[in-house]
């Protein structure tokens, strides 16, 4: 019996050590920015680096399609990748799209630099956030700052300083092919997806930005994908333009509602929130202040309409205001981030529409005749119950009720009367 346990040990003592002899499967994580460089993204990526740190994975592969974003968010995010323990690549792919702007300059920072066939990255020169237009002397300070980041960025990389400092000053971009081929390159590697990228990287020595070397061994690597929480969904959803514009636009309806309607509670707590959505959305947008203030001024034109005979002067006016602010809102000439006439025009019409239908039932009730109360009583008509005397007073009946009533003319009993006035509990009743 002993030997039987002995050897039943022995056997799976040898198992288990076979097992830790077998080679292990490296994992490599992948993250995915799709859309504007913003702090959620930055806070997203950071996550997925801690997370391939915490892990000892062999590689970070980060998917980068984005027309820019913020130099903040974009610095934040590189400071990531250079502290990382995990090697990072940034692929710009699938075939058709790029990384521009800030996505350029993340590309630049990564241990690994690659593109899919079809795509293109550049075009990396500041604007303000605001779209505001700088003067000169600023223009030249934070075109210069940039491309003195960017030529950091090149020299730790051994990447193209000279290219880099176009693509800041002169808003050059470039194609995969122009960016693999240039000398030295700006890019590492063309691959047509992740794995042609795993399988061309396999046994390459990468330089650190520490200048350590690492040899990259993603052979057969286990895949597993970083993905964004559903809060990170939601604030980099609202972060799109459009969602923007329906937001500041849904917003300032709901506080004129409120306005209007003070006690209505929903639309006031509603627009609060959508401007305060909107608000975080703008931060990270081109947007014009010019565009903001012409909505603005389209939606006071469109209330005074109603409250102003100006023949739909304001009202038209109101609209222009509207449709124009809409248009200049978001100021970039890239087309991700235009709001487009197919949004703007069903919009400035409803909200239009809405405005002036919800403020013309508000004079419409102002205008109606009181029915309740002392005021409900004028005009009301009735009978004399007694004879009422020029200055003297009698009885009469009126509104379902006997009430004491008094007369500049004599009226005699069973008359009809109507009521001109009511002091307290006494009516002031003429003929009818």
């Amino acid at each position: 019996m002993r030997t039987r346990h002995a050897l039943l040990a022995g056997l799976l003592l040898a198992v288990a050590d076979a097992h830790a002899q077998a080679p292990q499967r490296p994992v490599v994580y992948t993250a995915e920015i799709d859309g504007i460089i913003q702090p959620i993204a930055a806070e997203y990526i950071t996550g997925a680096i801690q997370k391939a740190d915490a892990a000892n994975a062999a590689l970070l592969v980060l998917t980068l399609r984005t027309p820019g974003g913020l130099l903040d968010t974009t610095r934040d995010i590189n400071n990531a990748i250079i502290r990382a323990k995990t090697p990072v690549a940034v692929w710009v792919g699938p075939s058709g799209n790029r990384a521009a702007s800030a996505g350029f300059l993340i590309t630049m920072a990564a241990d690994v630099a690659a593109m899919a066939p079809g795509t293109h990255i550049g075009a990396a020169h500041p604007v303000t956030g605001d779209g505001s237009k700088m003067d000169d002397t600023m223009a030249k300070k934070m075109a210069s700052d940039t491309a003195s980041y960017g030529r950091t960025l090149a020299q730790q990389r051994k990447r193209n300083a000279l290219l880099i400092e176009q693509a800041v000053n002169d808003s050059r971009s470039f194609t995969e092919q122009e960016a693999l081929g240039a000398q030295p390159p700006l890019i590492d590697v063309v691959a047509s997806d992740i794995p042609d990228l795993l399988a061309k990287i396999d046994g390459r020595t990468v330089i650190r930005f520490d200048g350590r070397s690492e040899t990259l061994h993603v052979a057969g690597a286990t895949m597993e994908a970083i993905v964004m929480t559903w809060p990170q969904k939601v604030l980099s959803a609202i972060a799109h333009p459009q969602i923007a514009y329906l937001l500041l636009t849904l917003g300032m309806l709901g506080l004129t509602v409120e306005f209007w309607n003070p006690g209505a509670i929903f639309p006031g707590v509603a627009g609060g929130i959508f401007l305060l959505l909107a608000f975080f959305a703008l931060q990270v947008l081109p947007v014009s202040f010019a565009g903001v203030l012409l909505i603005l001024l389209g939606l006071v034109l469109l209330l005074l309409e109603v409250k102003v005979t100006s023949f739909g002067v304001l009202a038209v006016g109101g609209i222009a205001a509207l449709f124009f602010g809409s248009l200049m809102l978001i100021d970039s000439p890239l087309p991700e981030l235009q709001i487009g006439l197919r949004l703007i025009v069903p919009v400035t019409l409803s909200l239009a529409g809405i405005l002036l239908f919800l403020v013309n039932l508000a004079v419409k009730a102002q205008q109606q005749r009181p029915v309740t109360g002392a005021a409900g009583m004028i005009d009301e008509t009735g009978n004399a119950l007694t004879s009422i005397d020029p200055g003297g007073v009698g009885r009469v009946r009126t509104h379902g009720e006997i009430w004491t009533a008094t007369a500049d003319e004599h009226i005699a009993a069973g008359e009809r009367v109507k009521v001109t006035d009511v002091k307290g509990l006494l009516l002031r009743v003429r003929k009818v």
